[in-house]
């Protein structure tokens, strides 16, 4: 809400400086004033919470060096100017440096007022997307199962924080278990949308007539559902399984999408499922209708390319089900690594998550192995250990991070314990953990 944003009010005529003061205050804004530029910018930040409204001409830096030395710190924080009269040129010039907007005196204050408003909602919104950007990056609350620090997830999380801000229409593809539907969810979440509605409906399964009345039929009078496309109006419409829409419906969800107009008032998130079948969404769908929704594109990568993702997953995997289960979270060897490293994960993600729930379960009974659970995986999906090889150093890299990671987290960030246990010396385990990224702090409790 707007009244929750602070507003930074700059001029050295004290009562302008009151009068502005009081009447945002009775719209309901917090205030603080400052009788200089020189005071305001001991106070004003990167992320300071709201925007700034100043006063043009002041004496000692004026309002524009002010604006020019704001907008050096936080190019997006809106600033709104007031001018006096014969100030236009000079106002066009700020708006040109990235002032907000300007108010000329002398200026009604509802004018004031909505600005406000509008400069409030503008800095919220930046706000939040800086908030999810630092969320995303940190591995933390929803999008902490996006996590990984290979190149692939890296591009990944980036490209859902770039396209989260778009308008346009998206298609994801990938193998199954990858996590299409939780992209899906980001890249909503970091977007305009996000707090707007988020409708998720499958393609498949319904026959054809069905599968029309859920998406497009108009309500009637005997109190039938509105359609989804109705349904999601405003915010995100997730079509999974989009290559099992019928042609007669793709040419209705088509027209659908011209009618909305740029940029769309809903906009759809198409999930494709045929990579793994070795085919392409392209092949499925007409092709207006797939390049309508293929103009912004994610496709997820497959487990067996994010490396020593797959060792961090497990790790993070097998310590949720240790604490679920009320037991000891299972130590693995190093070729147990190498095994895992090498498998190659036709059900990716929710593949890994069973793995990891069955190598708990083995554990807490002190019976079995890794390799006997990928077998089993193997036997069950009629694949084989993957024979692509990589260089040995990357498999003795990727068990050396996990095995300071694991070692760091049982001893809660305990440097002489970690020590003591890996036979390390300080200025050896220092660099180790620098070339792997690895901060103590992450560990303390």
């Amino acid at each position: 809400m707007a009244n929750a944003m602070k507003i930074a009010i700059v001029d050295d005529e004290k009562d302008m400086r009151q009068s502005i003061s009081q009447w945002l205050a009775l719209s309901g804004f917090d205030t603080e004033a400052f009788a200089s530029a020189e005071d305001a910018l001991k106070t004003l930040g990167p992320e300071y919470p709201g925007i700034v409204i100043t006063d043009i001409r002041m004496p000692g830096m004026d309002g524009m060096q002010f604006l020019k030395k704001l907008m050096s710190q936080d190019s997006a924080l809106p600033v709104i100017m007031i001018t006096g009269h014969g100030d236009v040129p000079m106002a066009v010039e700020a708006m040109r440096v990235g002032a907000f907007d300007f108010l000329e005196k002398p200026f009604n204050p509802d004018r004031m007022t909505e600005l406000a408003k509008k400069a409030t909602v503008t800095r919220r919104l930046t706000l939040d997307n800086r908030a999810l950007r630092r969320e995303l990056s940190d591995g933390t609350g929803l999008m902490k199962k996006l996590i990984g620090s290979s190149p692939v997830m890296e591009r990944l999380r980036e490209d859902i924080l770039d396209l989260g801000q778009a308008d346009g229409h998206v298609l994801i593809d990938g193998e199954t278990g990858t996590g299409k539907t939780l992209a899906a969810h980001a890249l909503h979440a970091v977007g305009s949308r996000a707090g707007k509605k988020f409708v998720t409906f499958s393609c498949a399964g319904l026959e054809e007539s069905a599968l029309a009345a859920r998406l497009f039929e108009p309500l009637d009078d005997g109190g039938i559902e509105l359609p989804l496309l109705e349904v999601a109006r405003g915010g995100t419409l997730v079509l999974e399984d989009i290559e099992a829409l019928p042609l007669a419906l793709q040419s209705r969800l088509l027209a659908w999408i011209d009618g909305q107009g740029t940029p769309p008032e809903t906009r759809i998130i198409a999930i494709c499922n045929l990579q793994e079948q070795g085919k392409t969404c392209e092949s499925a769908l007409r092709a207006d209708l797939y390049y309508r929704l293929a103009a912004m594109k994610i496709t997820l990568p497959p487990l067996r390319a994010r490396g020593e993702d797959i060792l961090s997953l497990f790790t993070s995997l097998s310590e949720q089900f240790s604490e679920e289960y009320g037991c000891d979270t299972p130590d693995i060897s190093a070729q147990e690594a190498a095994q895992l490293l090498q498998a190659p994960w036709p059900g990716n993600i929710r593949q890994l998550i069973n793995v990891s729930e069955r190598a708990v379960l083995q554990n807490r009974r002190g019976s079995g192995s890794i390799a006997s659970l990928l077998m089993a995986e193997s036997d069950e999906n009629e694949t084989t250990m993957t024979t692509e090889g990589k260089p040995l150093k990357e498999y003795v890299e990727a068990f050396e991070r996990m095995l300071i990671d694991n070692t760091m987290r049982r001893h809660k960030g305990s440097i002489v314990n970690v020590m003591d246990e890996l036979c390390l010396p300080r200025r050896t385990l220092n660099e180790k953990m620098a070339k792997y990224n690895l901060t103590r702090s992450d560990y303390l409790s």
